[in-house]
């Protein structure tokens, strides 16, 4: 069975779920902002401007995964003040982004634990001082390497980095016995991605990384994702991370068949991506553009 259609058939698969098929996947919850939406054993998820928030809350701590930015960490932090009646332990960052950072100093504050892989402080300080917003960073104050895990209460959290893929320092968060992950900006679901290539991304190891993921787990396994289309969601189960999987190979396969053709960035880029349709953001195929041309210079500079 090729990979395409196994797409097709897991995602029918799919329709019979424990949980995520009463979950909220479509356009009208991803536009709703400060949604709180719980997933299973103490989980959940948190929209609003920036990267998915994941929490997680217990008797004995509060564990938040990104912060987004400063209003809605502000009110994150509410939120889940008000629903668990103690402050945020424990604060994971999935990588090193404003748009999962920025929210920092808020829903990190009061001595609360801010972990991250271990590339990815150095990452956001080289982000920061570039832009000229040092002054505005708070920092993980903890790191991992490869894999870190810690329990709380009957709940086991395990954090793992496979190498670099959308940055050199992205974290996948595993509620053990909840069976939820967060993926950070590993996985853009059903759309165009960032492409981080001056902190290190590396689409063949991101590649890797997909592949690994969608070993590692179950058809049960929940996964929060950094980001989606509005048609499709930030919910999903792996075979979206297979799909993710395949878009980077498709990404990859335009680039080197264009370098091989002789062709321009540009010219690679223009000749767009047949099959991923659904990856594009109201029909604008720029998107796709844009990861093309991004896959096009990593693989030059490569050979180079």
């Amino acid at each position: 069975m090729n990979r395409r259609h196994f797409l097709s058939t897991a995602g029918t698969a799919a329709g019979i779920g424990l949980t995520l098929q009463a979950l909220p996947l479509n356009a009208t919850a991803f536009k709703q902002r400060g949604l709180f939406t719980p997933i299973r054993r103490g989980t959940g998820r948190f929209e609003s401007r920036g990267g998915t928030i994941g929490w997680f809350i217990h008797d004995e701590a509060v564990v938040v995964i990104d912060s987004q930015f400063p209003e809605s960490a502000a009110v994150c932090r509410g939120g889940l003040a008000k629903r668990s009646g103690r402050g945020v332990d424990l604060l994971i960052n999935s990588h090193h982004h404003g748009d999962h950072t920025a929210g920092n100093g808020v829903l990190g504050a009061n001595g609360t634990r801010i972990l991250a892989q271990v590339n990815a402080p150095m990452l956001q300080r080289m982000q920061a001082e570039g832009r000229g917003t040092l002054d505005a960073q708070t920092f993980a104050t903890e790191t991992f390497a490869e894999e870190w895990a810690e329990h709380i209460g009957d709940e086991t959290i395990r954090l793992r980095h496979f190498g670099p893929a959308h940055t050199a320092g992205d974290a996948i968060i595993h509620f053990e016995q909840a069976d939820v992950v967060h993926m950070g900006d590993l996985v853009f679901n059903y759309r165009h991605a960032y492409i981080d290539l001056g902190a290190g991304a590396d689409t063949a190891n991101w590649m890797t990384t997909l592949a690994r993921t969608y070993e590692l787990f179950t058809d049960d396994t929940v996964f929060i994702f950094g980001h989606g289309n509005p048609a499709n969601g930030i919910l999903g189960r792996r075979q979206d991370v297979l799909m993710m999987h395949d878009y980077l190979g498709a990404l990859r396969d335009a680039a080197a068949a264009g370098i091989d053709a002789g062709m321009s960035a540009e010219e690679t880029a223009a000749k767009g991506l047949e099959g991923f349709e659904s990856h594009m953001i109201d029909g604008n195929p720029s998107g796709i553009a844009r990861n093309i041309t991004d896959v096009y210079r990593e693989m030059t500079s490569v050979q180079e």
